[in-house]
């Protein structure tokens, strides 16, 4: 099947023939049998009782989604999936393989809705909503300062100590190498910092994980005998 990848606000998504058919003018009826699976490329993140962790949707269909992560799966089974524009969707797991994930949606869902989702106004990459302490050093000063959220692009902290606009500053997560930044923005006691260098999408997942460990042992990835876990009902 031919696919095409069409950039768009800094996402990438991969249409299937099904979408492109249906843009050059395809009956609705046969498009309508074709959508039940539509092939994708997106971030997004899942969010559950330890935090917000990571995640490529790989495709969609009315009644569940399969996702890609790039670390160990979280313990719980229910969850929620959120899109990049703040759509959520309750999300039971249904399977795991190695990476993949298959999910249930909690009811059905309009799948060219969910594919045509709108990216952010302000075309920021998606954002991870993380509270931990960091260090900061600015001005040859360093001291404590708390983190808020966190992307491939930078990051927002809470800092008693104000840093002035498009001032270097380096950033240190715990057991990590410190990063340069500069300040972009600052409201009060938020300030938000750019990275010298990006993250990359496995470099933020992993990031985020040591940031906001499992309470539990990670779900298992496979069974006894290398096949897939299957989650029964």
């Amino acid at each position: 099947m031919p696919l095409r990848l069409l950039r768009a606000n800094r996402g990438v998504k991969m249409l299937t023939e099904v979408e492109l058919g249906a843009r050059a003018g395809r009956p609705g009826a046969e498009y309508r049998q074709d959508a039940r699976k539509r092939l994708m490329l997106r971030v997004a993140k899942l969010r559950c009782h330890d935090g917000e962790y990571l995640c490529v949707i790989h495709d969609v269909s009315e009644s569940g989604v399969r996702l890609r992560l790039f670390h160990a799966h979280p313990p719980e089974g229910h969850m929620f999936l959120e899109l990049a524009n703040g759509a959520l969707y309750a999300v039971e797991r249904r399977w795991i393989d190695g990476d993949y994930a298959g999910y249930r949606f909690s009811s059905r869902i309009d799948t060219a809705a969910f594919v045509s989702e709108s990216c952010p106004t302000d075309g920021r990459a998606i954002r991870l909503r993380i509270s931990h302490p960091v260090w900061i050093t600015a001005d040859g000063e360093s001291g404590p300062a708390m983190l808020a959220d966190l992307s491939q692009e930078g990051a927002c902290i809470e800092s008693a100590r104000t840093v002035a606009r498009r001032a270097p500053l380096n950033l240190e997560f715990p057991e990590s190498a410190p990063r340069r930044t500069h300040v972009c923005w600052r409201k009060g006691a938020s300030h938000g910092v750019i990275f010298q260098e990006s993250l990359t999408l496995e470099g933020l997942a992993r990031l985020a994980l040591q940031l906001q460990p499992y309470g539990q042992e990670a779900a298992p990835t496979r069974n006894e005998g290398g096949q897939r876990r299957v989650l029964s009902a």
